[in-house]
């Protein structure tokens, strides 16, 4: 598939692949005889796992070294998992401290709904 169909389906931009590409992130996408990219579906499924980590606030340099990881192949699957474990621990955090500012602004909004009465 073209860069435009593996951005849809992966939630990246086009120029967000290309930056992928070009700093070694994504595993090697094959071109056709036109010069044209063509994605295959480990590609989009690469990309749309970049997407989330990024949504979930991964650091990029996290990225990376998951990404030489992945490229140093299968024995280091349990590094790779090490670094997905770690990751889902910070948003486990994050999202008990998005839990407690959510409280506090209910709580504020009350105050508010009881002055105004």
């Amino acid at each position: 598939m073209r860069i435009s169909e593996a951005a849809l389906k992966s939630g990246l931009s086009v120029d967000t692949i290309r930056y992928y590409e070009k700093s070694g992130i994504v595993p090697e996408i094959r071109k056709g005889p036109d010069g044209q990219r063509r994605f295959s579906t480990e590609n989009v499924d690469w990309l749309t796992l970049l997407f989330w980590l990024r949504e979930t606030g991964m650091p990029m340099k996290i990225m990376y070294r998951f990404a030489s990881l992945y490229r140093a192949g299968d024995q280091t699957i349990p590094e790779r998992k090490q670094v997905l474990l770690a990751h889902a621990e910070h948003l486990k955090k994050r999202r008990a401290d998005l839990d407690r500012c959510e409280e506090m602004l209910a709580y504020k909004l009350a105050i508010y709904d009881d002055i105004e009465g």
